[in-house]
């Protein structure tokens, strides 16, 4: 997937911060840094830029040149890390927004673009954004585990158990006349046994990974100064509730 379109959008959380990052993907991304008077850097090496608006100046910023395929997207990509102040960020975009060849992207539409290119599945896409909604270790642990493919392993292991015993079939049906041994079905019996038994473990669960991702709600009910704070703090491990 090619999109005629070129996207951009302030890729880290708005408001004031020391820096901030503009990311540009698609085809007109070396425009976008013509639109900024700057000179597409190297590939994958970090370069200073000083970004304008016809002579103003608009920041001192580090930029990064991604050539499609080795980006994010698939892409060509230009990353722009800016000082995070609100009027430097707000400067930058506006400036973007008079090529028409640019966009504002969509909510998400970055990590679509990666797996329209092939460059995420779905289980990683998934994954990645339960990365980034991420706020206890179990649920850090967890979408790191998804993003970086495993759970994608295992489910082409389970594909691939699924083809074998099923070419298999497909064989002693269509074959008859080569004398395949019977024991091919006693094969493919096993075969899909144990499949039936690595995915009822696999279900059989109890939900674990869905209560890591969505958390679990406790309501603390008591009678005043019968201890919940003090609770809380005990089972929290720090000073979460005030108790003097």
């Amino acid at each position: 997937m090619k999109s005629a379109n070129t996207i951009y959008a302030l890729a880290t959380p708005p408001g004031k911060a020391g820096v901030a990052i503009l990311r540009v993907s698609g085809s007109a991304a070396a425009e976008a840094l013509g639109l900024l008077s700057c000179a597409l850097p190297e590939p994958r090496i970090a370069t200073r830029l000083t970004l304008k608006d016809g002579d103003k100046i608009l920041d001192e910023s580090l930029g990064l040149y991604f050539k499609a395929p080795h980006s994010f997207t698939g892409e060509d990509v230009v990353e722009l890390h800016v000082h995070g102040s609100r009027a430097v960020v707000k400067a930058v975009l506006e400036t973007l927004a008079k090529n028409t060849s640019l966009r504002v992207a969509e909510p998400g539409e970055f990590s679509k673009r990666a797996f329209l290119n092939g460059k995420l599945d779905l289980a990683q896409a998934e994954g990645l954004a339960d990365l980034i909604d991420a706020e206890t270790t179990a649920q850090h642990t967890q979408a790191m585990r998804q993003f970086s493919g495993k759970n994608s392993t295992l489910f082409e292991e389970l594909r691939m158990s699924v083809i074998e015993p099923l070419a298999l079939l497909e064989a002693y049906i269509d074959f008859p006349e080569e004398e395949i041994p019977e024991s091919v079905l006693s094969d493919v019996n096993t075969r899909i046994l144990s499949l039936k038994s690595s995915l009822s473990a696999l279900l059989d669960d109890h939900h674990v990974g869905e209560k890591i991702r969505e958390g679990i709600e406790i309501v603390m009910l008591g009678a005043p100064n019968a201890g919940k704070s003090s609770l809380l703090n005990t089972l929290a491990q720090r000073d979460v509730a005030i108790v003097s």
